[in-house]
């Protein structure tokens, strides 16, 4: 068929749909904005005149046009030139208006028509749909990235950039997202950003989300501290012992004591009496396996099949307990390490919420990889879970704990294993990483991915990761790139399954490795376009270099150290502590500061 003829059809169609006496809805051109306003509710709440900030601050940038924010007024109803920041009156009276009385707290709308834009969300104090509503018309529309505290990428509009006409709701997937990074956790602002609801009680941001991290808590009930010395019968009995000194935040409980559960059902209660706005609060076990062996205890676990029996009769108690005061409020508790596999015939209550934990899974493989045997187990007990509870969260582990500066070859399942518990009808995801930490190995990179899948899990995640690498590192991307691939693809050829915490051979990274990530990097400098992207290659070739040094990196003396390999091993100390101390790098791992692991390696190397 000719062109001509495919024209003139359209046109016909055009006119069929759309009569001469009908209005054609159009879109607006961002370019051709200077006559525009952004228009707030007089009684706007602090995160809604916070995001029309926001909007003003990141639109100048892109297009060099300040509009003006002004509170509503009579001449905002012509239906002419405005932006709509929040649900006012104005809005709502306007061309585009809508209601967002139902909405959820992070729920928002945007519609783009005959020059207006409304973007709004739930107004109340403690609403984030606005705000969010602001960061996903940036990203969208405009191109903006949030890529890292301190580098937001804008692009310019151009003379010509048409967005809509358009009408579009968004419900978060997911009500808990932390990509637990220092970096994150740190930067209230950047967090608000990229969406991490669980970082700061700001009212600007929007404050965070009501559901808490469901953590180890028994410590916190019943400290053995005061508790232990009159009544040693409140902590477990492990063989033939109430042992009342204990790592891992203190003993565990005996979870049959009537005194226990009065104990903790009653400090619940007052916490919620000072807090009424929580929605979860934990009652878990502490991060110890020394569970209580006593004959009423093991009795339900020996029936039950698994030490979560007497954990969840006692959750369950509490439960019960507290839903007569505060129905909607959930007892939440870990189902972890020795507590993650479900009872037989015990079922969660249904206001228990189930925190699950993968900390034994493999993480070079996704969740779901059925030729993974440390990942089936779990898949199936997440099933099991999903089988008797609705108000299920996760607790996925995304660093090497032990060494966080090593490569860690895992980016690849982040977006299958978020997909993954999302479509298992998880409520919340915990993404525990370097929370403790700055400058972990790639956590610019493993950030911006973590926080974009949790708030639309639908994302690719190999293209965040390109996004995020020609956006951070221009022309030095390449080199970069082919190290971050060598790595994963040498883990997988090697056969191995480790977990969150290892040394380097563990995760297949060996002397090759450390080489060619040098290399990478050493090629990423050199093409570097500027001052800023030299610096970011730099921050992210500690990770090489802390590669190279394992063959010294465990050694605690001097003498331990052939004089030769001291000499190989001494520039690469040398450049590997100055990075660190150059970028800020505050630990080597989960629990050892930089600055001890790095003037042992001078003494060793005699620096």
């Amino acid at each position: 068929m000719c062109r001509h003829v495919v024209t003139t059809i359209v046109l016909l169609c055009a006119l069929i749909v759309y009569p001469a006496s009908a209005s054609v809805p159009r879109g607006v051109n961002l370019s051709n904005m200077s006559n525009w306003d952004i228009i707030t509710a007089e009684d706007a709440p602090p995160s809604e005149i916070y995001a029309a900030e926001e909007f003003q601050d990141y639109f100048a940038q892109a297009s060099n046009i300040h509009l003006p924010i002004v509170h509503e007024e009579n001449s905002a109803t012509d239906g002419q030139h405005h932006i709509f920041i929040g649900s006012s009156p104005a809005m709502r009276a306007s061309e585009v208006g809508f209601s967002t009385d139902e909405f959820g707290q992070e729920d928002f709308r945007i519609v783009v028509r005959d020059d207006n834009i409304a973007i709004a969300g739930l107004q109340q104090a403690n609403s984030r749909g606005t705000l969010y509503g602001v960061y996903t018309f940036l990203e969208d529309y405009l191109g903006v990235r949030f890529l890292t505290a301190d580098h937001t990428y804008v692009p310019p509009i151009g003379i010509w950039r048409v967005v809509g006409p358009l009408d579009r709701f968004y419900h978060p997937p997911l009500r808990f997202r932390w990509s637990y990074y220092g970096e994150t956790n740190r930067n209230p602002t950047f967090a608000a950003r990229i969406r991490v609801n669980t970082v700061t009680d700001d009212p600007k941001l929007g404050g965070k989300t009501g559901l808490n991290l469901i953590n180890h808590s028994f410590f916190h009930y019943v400290p053995s501290q005061k508790y232990g010395k009159e009544h040693p019968e409140y902590f477990a009995l492990v063989d033939g012992e109430r042992k009342l000194e204990m790592g891992g935040g203190g003993p565990e409980l005996c979870l049959t004591n009537p005194d226990v559960l009065r104990i903790v059902t009653g400090t619940i209660l007052d916490a919620l009496k000072k807090h009424p706005y929580m929605e979860n609060v934990s009652v878990s076990q502490n991060d110890n396996n020394k569970y209580c062996r006593c004959p009423q205890c093991a009795a339900i676990d020996e029936r039950e099949g698994t030490p979560m029996g007497s954990i969840l009769t006692f959750v369950n108690a509490v439960a019960d307990e507290v839903g007569k005061e505060y129905p909607d409020v959930m007892i939440g508790t870990l189902s972890y390490w020795y507590s993650r596999k479900p009872p037989k015939t015990i079922k969660p209550r249904p206001n228990v919420q189930i925190q699950l934990c993968s900390i034994e899974c493999c993480v070079l493989h996704p969740i779901n990889d059925p030729n993974c045997e440390k990942n089936v187990q779990f898949c199936q007990d997440l099933a099991n879970w999903g089988k008797m509870c609705n108000k299920i969260s996760i607790w996925n582990y995304n660093t090497n704990f032990s060494n966080y500066l090593l490569p860690c070859p895992n980016l690849r399942v982040i977006e299958p294993n978020i997909r993954y518990f999302v479509a298992n009808n998880a409520m919340g995801i915990f993404m525990q990483a370097a929370g403790n930490a700055l400058g972990a190995e790639f956590s610019d990179l493993r950030n911006y991915l973590i926080a974009n899948l949790l708030w639309d899990p639908t994302r690719s995640g190999q293209k965040l990761i390109d996004e995020f690498l020609d956006l951070h590192y221009g022309r030095a991307a390449g080199p970069i790139r082919r190290f971050i691939d060598l790595t994963h693809e040498h883990a997988l050829s090697s056969g191995l399954h480790p977990n969150c915490f290892g040394r380097a051979k563990d995760y297949a990274i060996d002397e090759y490795i450390a080489k060619a990530g040098i290399e990478a990097f050493a090629e990423a400098k050199e093409l570097a376009d500027n001052d800023a992207i030299q610096a970011r290659v730099e921050k992210a070739s500690v990770c090489a270099y802390r590669a190279a040094i394992e063959p010294i990196w465990y050694i605690k003396n001097k003498s331990e150290v052939e004089p030769a390999l001291a000499v190989q091993m001494r520039p690469l100390v040398e450049r590997f502590v100055e990075l660190c101390e150059k970028y800020g790098v505050t630990q080597a791992s989960e629990r050892n500061k930089i600055e001890v692991e790095t003037e042992r390696l001078k003494r060793i190397v005699e620096l």
